[in-house]
């Protein structure tokens, strides 16, 4: 967890070099963060013990211009998708040139963009929504367009681009310029102050000069347009030219000279994934093509994916409801023992978990959504929260699946066709799901990301107290600020409306679970408060204890989002209030139990065991136990290389023809 207070200059890490300690690295990702907090947060008030129900309930829905608008391109769309052979996609692991072209036509592209610009300003719930269909015939698509607008050139330009590059760009993005985000280098994952990528500067400032290599660039192959983030050097303080240096983000063109994608990577999952490794030899970007300004393109990103990220929970509820279908037509029409599967109660907990889990999804991606769509909130634990807890259930929900399906869920879609039987994907489906746990930041990286955001308010009052390298003045200082804090602050904490037994009685069935949410949320501050005590300055490395922290806190925003919801559809569906009711008072139950592990892991686990035996094993005390079995992989290349061969071609290709242009 960065440290607010430990912070030396923004991205002050040398220029292109890989030796960066850890000091440097928290640095560039605290200077990256949003350092205020402006508008509310419901999430945030759950980490505080401040359970605001009023910030999310009655719960918000899309203004009338936009449900017309999403209605109907969700039904030009469906019946796009329904022309689409999805098995050819996962057989030649590519998309075809007409499904871009098809997708192009439809508008797909610019979903998110403004109309003013030429898009179909959708918004995000409604951009939400047509990921869930997408998805649900193929999920190589749905990366396709998510990568494109969540991350792609749009989204930054909307959030932090002139009105000459809105006008420029944007438009063409909405016709089919296929854009792709390119940050993540061989040498930088999660931790950017090691990026080696660089502009440097003309002399006359016209124009910028970059180069580096790209890794895992989704849609590189395809894209027409490119975010690119790279290092700017720092001018000397005596240069006129003044350039404050630092990480930054440009649009360039991707048929620049100088830029070559050297090969199409293949996955576990995503056949149909256009991701290339890609090199920037010398390539000139006009300087006009800078988003923002220099040095703030991680904070470009990092806002961008303030809602961008909930493109993955729209994915994952959109596999969750498949899954659904697919295990309840199978569990009763599977006959074992004289019963249907499904009527057999291991088979009834697996169908249970997934209806009760793909509803909490549903709440929490509709919420967040609408949400991000109002601009009231500040989303950014929520979008964060959704992105973890979403990629993690979705993830369980599609290996339940596997299991329920038994040896037909391990068996391919095609080898079920071929014997004459119902080509379901499952094992597709599992194998598409697994990356997300990883894309858009990592589970692990995630935590670490909403535990910051988490303690902020704790930072701010005490950080000062509990950084090592304050000197005694400012510990006293920090000391006077810091009671001020907490006398107001923890008193708080010790009674709420969830003490009280008719508290949220306006949900009926469901009031004993927002009751609990409030107290969970006083319990979970109160934790918190605990493990800063207790382990001070080291808290930023107890992560074990940092996790469940975070995964208390994501339970019960699933929580209150589906009792919300519930109450939603129970008022506009009267019809439907009944099994609103029921699948959310079984998820809380389900979350309930989560929760109440995790509660108690917090203080009794076996993290310093684990981080011991781990610290023997990478000292090479057991590998003796590794014995007994081959590693076909060595010898087959280092473990990371930064030296890319020259392209023997440049396997870059553009799939979507020009606007007017005729076929």
């Amino acid at each position: 967890m960065p440290a607010e207070h430990a912070a030396p200059a923004a991205e002050s890490a040398p220029s292109a070099s890989p030796h960066v300690d850890e000091q440097q690295s928290r640095a560039v990702a605290e200077a990256a963060r949003e350092q205020e907090w402006r508008r509310p947060s419901f999430a945030k008030g759950l980490y505080l013990g401040q359970f605001d129900l009023s910030l999310i309930h009655p719960h918000p829905r899309p203004t009338p211009e936009r449900v017309e608008r999403g209605e109907q391109f969700l039904a030009d769309l469906e019946a796009f998708l329904r022309t689409i052979d999805a098995p050819a996609i996962e057989r030649e692991a590519r998309i075809p040139d007409e499904v871009f072209q098809g997708l192009a036509d439809l508008g797909c592209f610019g979903m998110k963009i403004p109309v003013e610009y030429g898009g179909l300003g959708l918004g995000q719930y409604y951009y939400n929504h047509a990921l869930k269909l997408i998805g649900s015939v193929n999920a190589g698509m749905v990366a396709l367009l998510s990568a494109h607008q969540s991350v792609g050139v749009p989204e930054p330009l909307v959030l932090a681009g002139t009105e000459e590059q809105k006008r420029r760009f944007l438009p063409r993005c909405t016709t089919g310029a296929i854009s792709a985000f390119l940050l993540t280098e061989p040498e930088v994952g999660s931790d950017p102050a090691r990026l080696r990528a660089t502009a440097v500067p003309s002399d006359d400032g016209s124009e910028y000069v970059l180069d580096g290599t790209k890794l895992w660039t989704t849609n590189g192959v395809v894209a027409e347009l490119l975010v690119v983030m790279a290092r700017v050097p720092r001018s000397d303080e005596d240069r006129a030219d003044g350039h404050r240096g630092g990480i930054s983000a440009f649009v360039v063109e991707a048929d620049s000279p100088g830029i070559t994608v050297h090969r199409r990577n293949a996955f576990m999952g995503l056949r149909g994934l256009e991701n290339g490794l890609t090199t920037l030899r010398e390539v000139r970007v006009p300087a006009e093509n800078l988003i923002g300004r220099e040095g703030e393109g991680l904070k470009i990103a990092l806002t961008t994916l303030n809602a961008g990220r909930l493109a993955i929970p729209a994915i994952c509820a959109g596999a969750g409801k498949w899954s659904l279908k697919i295990a309840r037509e199978w569990s009763k029409a599977r006959v074992q023992w004289g019963r249907p599967v499904g009527e057999h109660a291991a088979m009834a907990h697996k169908i249970s978990f997934i209806a009760a889990t793909t509803f909490a999804l549903d709440a929490v991606v509709d919420l967040s959504g609408v949400l991000a769509d109002e601009d009231r909130k500040d989303i950014r634990i929520e979008a964060a929260l959704a992105k973890m807890w979403a990629s993690e259930m979705g993830w369980r929900i599609g290996d339940e699946l596997v299991q329920i399906r038994g040896g037909r869920g391990f068996e391919t879609a095609a080898s079920l066709a071929a014997r004459g039987e119902r080509a379901v994907p499952a094992e597709q489906m599992l194998r598409d799901l697994r990356i997300n746990r990883i894309f858009e930041g990592s589970t692990e990286i995630m935590r670490l990301l909403i535990a910051r955001e988490a303690v902020d308010a704790h930072l701010k009052a005490a950080g000062d107290l509990i950084d090592p390298e304050q000197d005694l003045a400012g510990k006293l200082r920090a000391a006077v600020s810091a009671s001020g804090f907490y006398a107001k602050w923890l008193p708080q904490l010790v009674a709420g409306k969830g003490d009280l037994p008719t508290s949220y009685d306006e949900f009926g069935a469901l009031a004993p679970h927002l009751r609990y949410v409030e107290r969970t949320s006083r319990k979970l501050a109160r934790e918190t408060f605990y493990g800063m005590a207790r382990w001070q300055g080291g808290l930023e490395r107890k992560q074990g204890f940092l996790a469940r922290i975070v995964d208390i806190g994501a339970e019960l925003f699933a929580v209150a989002a589906s009792c919300v919801r519930a109450a939603m559809i129970a008022e506009d569906t009267p019809e439907r209030g009944k099994a609103a009711y029921q699948l959310a008072d079984t998820f809380a139950e389900q979350s309930r139990h989560r929760t109440e592990r995790l509660l108690d892991e917090l203080w009794r686990n076996t993290d310093v065991a684990d981080e011991r035996l781990a610290e023997r094993v990478l000292d090479d005390r057991y590998t003796w136990l590794e014995q007994g079995v081959l590693d076909i992989s060595e010898g087959t290349g280092p473990w990371i290389t930064e030296e890319v061969p020259d392209a023997a071609e440049n396997v870059s290709r553009r799939v979507i023809r020009p606007a007017g242009e005729e076929a």
